[in-house]
C-alpha cells in the first residue's frame, strides 16, 4: 500500500533532516552515490540564528543560535540540498544525496519505500514516545469549593 503518494520535496527534505543519522545511514546503504556525483557545496558547519515572537504575533527577537551543517550534491541531472541540525557531516551528505535521488523519477518509488517510509515511521514512533512521556507527567489542578 502506498502511504505517501504525494510526498512533496519539502516534506521529504524535512524528514531526512530530522532522521536519526544512524537510521539514515543504514537505510541509504543500498543507494551508492552515482559515479558522476559531484559535491557542489561540500559539507559546512556553521551557526544559524533562531528568531522568535512572543505569542507568535509580537515583535521578533533573537532566541539563540543553533549549529547546522549544509551541503549540496549533483547526482546526474538532479541537485540535492540538505540542512541538518548539529555538526554531523555524514548526515548532511546522506540527506543531500537522498534528496537528489528522490528527484529522479526512476528511483523515486524505491527510495521512498526503502528510505523515506521507514524513517517516517521511526520519527512518528519517537514523537509518540515523547508525547506519552509528557502526558505521564501531566498534573491536573482543581479547586475545592468550601460549602456554605
Amino acid at each position: 500500500m502506498d502511504t505517501l503518494p504525494h510526498l512533496t520535496r519539502a516534506q521529504w527534505m524535512s524528514l531526512l533532516a530530522q532522521a536519526d543519522p544512524a537510521e539514515l545511514s543504514a537505510s541509504m546503504d543500498a543507494f551508492a552515490p552515482p559515479a558522476d556525483a559531484a559535491w557542489l557545496r561540500p559539507a559546512q558547519t556553521g551557526l544559524y540564528m533562531l528568531r522568535g515572537r512572543i505569542g507568535g504575533t509580537g515583535p521578533q527577537f533573537n532566541f539563540g543560535e543553533i549549529t547546522v551543517t549544509r551541503c549540496s550534491v549533483q547526482a546526474g541531472s538532479h541537485i540535492g540540498h540538505a540542512w541538518v541540525r548539529g555538526s554531523n557531516v555524514r548526515h548532511a551528505e546522506l540527506a543531500a544525496l537522498a534528496d537528489a535521488i528522490l528527484q529522479d523519477d526512476e528511483q523515486h518509488a524505491q527510495v521512498r519505500t526503502q528510505v523515506v517510509e521507514p524513517l517516517r515511521r521511526a520519527l512518528d514512533e519517537r514523537r509518540d514516545a515523547a508525547s506519552r512521556k509528557a502526558a505521564a507527567s501531566k498534573v491536573e489542578f482543581f479547586t475545592v469549593v468550601r460549602g456554605e
